[in-house]
């Protein structure tokens, strides 16, 4: 076969594959991103910015994707980088944040909804315990449900490291739950 013979089948398939277009990346991924920006630390009122950041590199580097790549763990993976900059850059500010944003009110009959945005709260906070390594190890396993592989990978760190990180993650989790369920020692 020849070299031009080679070089058309590839850009038939080129021509095949569909142009992934930022709006439609947008719009299948923006909720994703916020939920996973929010677990991996970004708090609140931080929330809008990170997630324009991370469709800023996204756009930039749309053109970067690998075709054989899936492209919510490339989301994923930005998101990772965004919130672990955020929380660097966050320790390093010398302002104090007043604190998060009132919560909308809700009407009284949301007594499921409110007990769910509580729970959530807790977690958070529990989440805000952990070192950078295991929050990101556990987010991404235990409320993400990806794969250890994956996870091991998306954080760059050996199999038996994330192993690590997410045994002593849900160990950090499961002591703080126990002190809430005894209640404040008094």
């Amino acid at each position: 076969m020849s070299l031009n013979a080679w070089l058309s089948i590839g850009r038939r398939k080129e021509a095949a594959a569909p142009a992934l277009s930022f709006e439609r990346l947008f719009n299948d991924h923006a909720a994703y991103v916020g939920r996973c920006l929010r677990y991996l630390g970004v708090g609140e009122s931080d929330l809008e910015d990170c997630c324009q950041e991370v469709f800023l590199v996204v756009h930039r580097r749309l053109g970067d994707l690998d075709p054989e790549a899936t492209v919510r763990a490339w989301v994923r993976q930005i998101c990772v980088h965004v919130a672990q900059n955020h929380r660097r850059s966050r320790r390093r500010r010398r302002e104090q944040p007043v604190g998060e944003p009132v919560e909308v009110a809700r009407a009284a009959n949301q007594e499921s909804a409110v007990e769910q945005s509580e729970l959530r709260t807790t977690l958070l906070e529990v989440l805000d315990k952990l070192s950078d390594d295991q929050r990101t190890v556990f987010v991404l396993f235990e409320i993400e449900r990806m794969p250890m592989g994956e996870v091991a990978t998306a954080v760059g760190a050996p199999l038996q490291t994330a192993y690590s990180r997410l045994h002593a993650a849900r160990a950090r989790v499961q002591e703080a739950v126990a002190r809430m369920e005894t209640g404040p020692a008094s």
